[in-house]
């Protein structure tokens, strides 16, 4: 894929990055590169792939409660629920732009000027 210079400076521009011109001819063959392997990608048949929401095994299949299935060692995982952290009213409170809102949250200064 061609990317031009103007391609990088965009890129550059939204990620808020000053590059030298020297930045410039490398980040732009690189990208080309990137892209050019998502072209190679796209070309494989996925049309019989079923789309992957988890890597972890799911607990199917025939092997004990703490083995996978490829007999390695199944991984535990905790269950998303949320939970009170305790001291973070404790800790907004004592910052110095904590603000009393809900959820509590700090106010921080402007670092991206546009």
């Amino acid at each position: 894929m061609n990317i031009t210079r103007e391609d990088v400076l965009r890129v550059a521009e939204l990620a808020n990055l000053e590059l030298t011109e020297s930045e410039l001819s490398t980040y732009g063959a690189q990208l080309a590169s990137i892209l050019s392997y998502c072209e190679k990608l796209n070309e494989l048949d996925t049309k019989n792939v079923e789309p992957l929401a988890q890597i972890l095994e799911s607990g199917a299949g025939g092997a004990g409660k703490d083995q996978a299935p490829d007999g390695g060692e199944r991984q535990h995982l905790r269950n998303d629920a949320p939970r009170d952290a305790g001291i973070i009213r404790e800790v907004v409170r004592r910052a110095p732009e904590g603000l009393d809102a809900e959820p509590a949250y700090f106010r921080v200064p402007k670092v991206i000027d546009r």
